[in-house]
């Protein structure tokens, strides 16, 4: 009788500490800056799953590559697009990357201004990290 009293103190003193606990969590001021968005501005943008597997074009309407990827930096900063350029049905594409900021979206179109395939053949490959 004494060991059963004594498991059900036990018990609840358990449950009180861990009451008290999640109690003083409450009380934690937030760490992170929340910052208003333009919802409207935001919802007429462009989803990645959309832009993905989109033509580039450059200004004479001439298709130049496919957007194959949308990479960030690890710090979150710079955008980048990465393009496939040439092969057909995946061989021989040749990837390069381009500020996301250099593309230009307009008329359901994307475009890069300047833009050529043998001026993005003359970039450096890409490879994705192994990471």
């Amino acid at each position: 009788m004494k060991k059963t009293m004594l498991l059900l103190a036990s018990a609840a003193m358990l449950g009180v500490c861990f009451l008290a606990a999640q109690a003083k969590a409450q009380g934690v001021p937030q760490t992170v800056e929340i910052a208003k968005v333009d919802l409207q501005k935001v919802a007429a943008g462009y989803r990645a799953s959309k832009v993905i597997g989109s033509s580039v074009l450059n200004e004479a309407n001439e298709t130049i590559g496919k957007i194959d990827d949308l990479l960030v930096t690890r710090d979150g900063k710079d955008p980048y697009a990465v393009l496939s350029i040439g092969g057909f049905l995946g061989m021989g594409t040749h990837l390069v990357v381009v500020r996301y900021d250099s593309l230009k979206f307009a008329d359901n179109k994307i475009v890069l201004p300047g833009g050529t395939k043998e001026g993005l053949k003359m970039l450096p490959a890409f490879q994705y990290s192994k990471e």
